[in-house]
């Protein structure tokens, strides 16, 4: 039996509808839902809004592949100012990624999920998938599983290692160094790669999905084929397959934080960071020059999806979010959402920055019915305030 959720938070004037679609959505969620909503609409916070037991605004929740735009926006930041160069080649910066045919792989092909080296041989061990470092050793030596630059397929959990290489290569800082004084630290943002021991009574573990009989179905005639493409990227090819569903539960990798998969977050700091990154915060000018934003917003990779085997549209690693879920949504959207259900990105065109966390992991991964009505909520009151 359900019970009903109560809605907890603040919106701005014009934004009423989203609180009541919000609470629309609940109703028939089972008690202990807890999820987060928030939206800044060029620079100024415009919807800040939970609900569940133990969790308000300031709950830190795992958001998996959300991750990955935090990786990118550093990225992004280094080509800005010089330090890296999108039409470089990988192995200018990194020497060893050169091995197995990668030597003319360039940083563009890297970001956009094109150069094939979606996993390792074997399996990474849970030790390998908590470090950066460890999957950045193992993609050097792995031969692709594709000849680069002619397909693409999402990297699902090395891509955020191979971009932090690169910069820790070029900057003789990490990626996770460089977010945090770049991006996190100046504007307090509760987005941490890498979760401080002294934050851990604010996070909250991931809930196991719950699918319907007939979802377990769906599941059980479909398992895991562990030499498939998909089998590899998402590490389930190995001795100790990677558990997705619990892998922010895992406190080595909460502490480690590697860059595609093992962020914390609320979702005011999903939402901040795109602010910042986009259209300002906090009375300052965007992180990023429009033309930066563009070039990152660019559809670079559009079409079949060699891993996911769908539909998929990927900028410089942002995924282009317009094209892929929300057609209503401006041209050059960058943004990226998590298997959990977390989902985060900034539209230019609206000034819209949007964040939203959920404890319980999703079915299927990635996917909630939630996610359209409230973006959709949230852009309307965006376009016609």
């Amino acid at each position: 039996m359900t019970r009903e959720i109560k809605v907890q938070g603040t919106v701005a004037a014009g934004y009423e509808a989203v609180r009541e679609e919000f609470a629309a959505l609940l109703a028939g969620e089972k008690p202990d839902h807890a999820s987060q909503l928030s939206a800044h609409v060029r620079g100024k916070q415009v919807v800040d809004l939970w609900v569940g037991p133990d969790t308000d605004g300031d709950t830190l929740f795992g958001v998996y592949s959300s991750t990955k735009g935090a990786a990118y926006l550093t990225v992004a930041l280094l080509v800005q100012d010089g330090t890296l160069d999108l039409d470089r080649e990988v192995a200018h910066y990194w020497p060893e990624f050169a091995a197995e045919g990668k030597a003319g792989v360039t940083l563009r092909e890297l970001l956009s999920h094109r150069a094939g080296v979606v996993g390792a041989d074997g399996g990474l061990t849970p030790e390998e998938v908590a470090d950066d470092r460890a999957v950045a050793a193992r993609a050097a030596a792995q031969r692709p599983y594709w000849r680069p630059g002619t397909a693409f397929g999402y990297h699902a959990l090395t891509i955020g290692a191979m971009a932090g290489e690169v910069v820790l290569r070029a900057t003789g800082r990490t990626l996770h160094e460089t977010y945090e004084e770049l991006v996190r630290a100046p504007y307090g943002l509760d987005f941490y790669l890498g979760l401080p021991e002294a934050l851990e009574p604010r996070f909250r573990s991931v809930l196991p999905m719950m699918p319907s009989p007939a979802e377990r179905a769906i599941l059980d005639a479909e398992p895991p084929q562990p030499g498939s493409l998909n089998s590899i990227a998402f590490n389930r090819n190995g001795v100790r397959p990677t558990d997705l569903e619990t892998l922010p539960n895992s406190r080595l990798v909460r502490a480690k934080g590697p860059a595609s998969v093992g962020g914390v977050a609320s979702a005011r700091g999903l939402a901040r960071m795109y602010a910042a990154a986009v259209t300002g915060l906090d009375g300052r000018e965007p992180l990023l020059k429009a033309d930066t934003v563009a070039e990152f917003g660019q559809i670079h990779s559009h079409g079949y999806d060699l891993v996911s085997r769908a539909h998929k549209a990927f900028g410089v690693g942002f995924q282009s979010v317009a094209d892929a879920w929300y057609p209503y949504l401006g041209a050059g959207s960058i943004g990226h959402k998590g298997a959990g259900g977390s989902q985060s990105f900034a539209d230019p065109r609206s000034g819209l920055a949007y964040g939203y966390t959920r404890r319980r992991f999703a079915f299927p991964p990635g996917s909630v019915p939630e996610d359209d009505r409230l973006v959709r909520a949230i852009h309307t009151a965006a376009v016609t305030g």
